[in-house]
């Protein structure tokens, strides 16, 4: 058998990619195709309504539903501040009054004569949407989104935590083995995506965002670190919401893993460049991978051959993803074409791989995950 389909990870000097992007709901789309964007710019920008609040006024005030309009010091529509008198009862002679101040600030939407339920809408939540990539708009829809286009150095990831982000790309570390510790870290580093090499360390992340550097990337984590940074275990689900100031992506797994040679040159070539990170990352279904985009110089159009993505070939390069080998790194020696009998008693159609330790093993075809280019 020539080849088979695997997944994999991309990691390619030199290709074209688009990004979209949208805002969740109508609003101003603040460039024209042909734009050149930045990667912090905003394109685009709109509002979403905001909390709602509801207030039973009825039992607040103890009086009947029916009552509760007649009581209002604000009628629907009108704006309330926190803790505004919202509304007051008549009291007895005009004296012992019962006044309702708000506890939020916000509009009132409606009041109810029969619920005597009053509903406060807090204020509207700006949204912007920032170009993510530096790049060319493409395309434009209006009060919707746009499309940013340009010339990348791209590479995938295999876990990562906190959305999108960008900086420019420093070396905290000398080589793809070194593990990062928080003495690495220095203050000129703020507003950087930080390369270490192997193990990134919980201190290092931490002594990170304490001097507010924007990303930090390395070969691996320990899970222990990860929920000790979390405050929780993450369990399976989808990463990139973290509001954890900071955005931090592992290119080979976890434990004490150096990053890929192939990957820490074509990082250590980038440097100085501006890079786009996102940590985003979906392992199920509808698999979402973090990414490190590095928007190349005008002069760079040497996009690297467009191979079949997917598919293993003698020679390919690939990462084991269960054990014993998890996260070694090695190449594809032979596809044999006939099902072998696995230690478990059950056949699956296996590989051949050519470690970097210079070990040949027989791992089944599911378990590796391909190196793009």
């Amino acid at each position: 058998m020539a080849h088979a389909y695997t997944p994999g990870l991309k990691v390619t000097k030199s290709m074209n990619h688009s990004v979209i992007r949208m805002l969740p709901i109508k609003g101003e789309v603040m460039v024209s195709v042909g734009d050149e964007v930045k990667a912090d710019q905003i394109v685009a920008a709109t509002y979403m309504p905001g909390d709602v609040y509801p207030l039973n006024m009825a039992n607040l005030l103890a009086v009947p539903p029916k009552d509760v309009a007649g009581l209002m010091l604000h009628g629907e529509g009108e704006k309330v501040e926190e803790g505004q008198p919202l509304a007051q009862t008549a009291g007895i002679f005009g004296k012992f009054k019962k006044t309702y101040n708000s506890p939020y600030s916000g509009t009132v939407e409606t009041i109810s004569e029969v619920t005597g339920q009053v509903i406060l809408r807090g204020p509207d939540i700006p949204v912007e949407v920032k170009g993510y990539m530096s790049g060319k708009v493409t395309e434009v829809t209006p009060e919707i989104g746009c499309v940013v286009e340009n010339d990348i150095a791209f590479i995938q990831g295999i876990f990562g935590i906190g959305g999108e982000t960008c900086g420019t790309i420093v070396f905290a570390v000398t080589d793809e083995n070194q593990t990062l510790q928080a003495s690495d870290i220095i203050e000129p580093m703020a507003g950087c995506v930080v390369v270490g090499g192997a193990r990134i360390t919980v201190e290092a992340i931490e002594r990170a965002r304490e001097i507010g550097v924007s990303a930090i990337v390395g070969g691996g984590m320990d899970d222990q670190d990860l929920k000790n940074f979390l405050g929780y275990d993450l369990g399976v689900a989808i990463t990139g919401s973290e509001k954890k100031g900071i955005t931090v992506i592992v290119t080979e797994g976890f434990g004490d893993i150096a990053m890929a040679k192939r990957t820490f040159d074509l990082l250590k070539s980038n440097e100085g460049s501006e890079a786009s990170v996102n940590g985003a990352t979906q392992i199920r279904a509808g698999v979402m991978r973090p990414e490190i985009i590095i928007p190349l110089s005008a002069s760079v159009n040497d996009s690297e051959e467009n191979q079949s993505a997917g598919y293993l070939e003698i020679g390919k390069s690939l990462r084991i993803i269960r054990d014993p080998y998890f996260g070694m790194i090695g190449t594809v020696k032979a596809l044999p074409p006939d099902p072998h009998v696995l230690g478990s008693g059950s056949k699956a159609r296996v590989l051949e791989v050519d470690l970097n330790t210079g070990e040949s093993v027989i791992v089944p075809r599911a378990n590796v995950e391909l190196i793009e280019a």
